[in-house]
């Protein structure tokens, strides 16, 4: 995983806790075929993918209360 995408990501979801759980969830669901929500010329693992549409907006988490 990119280190800027990691530190460009934090500043959407602060949490480190949520922040893995948001990407590894999001990684598995890239896994099973689903597509991504950003587009890219370079090609991005994974990891990258959703650190990227965590950065543009494009998926967010949901604090239970």
């Amino acid at each position: 995983m990119r280190d800027d995408y990691i530190k460009d990501a934090q500043k959407a979801i602060s949490d480190p806790n949520i922040l893995i759980n948001v990407v590894s969830r999001r990684v598995k669901q890239l896994r099973r075929g689903n597509r991504p929500l950003v587009e890219s010329l370079e090609k991005l693992s994974p990891e990258d993918t959703a650190l990227r549409e965590i950065i543009e907006g494009k998926i967010s988490h949901e604090l239970a209360g």
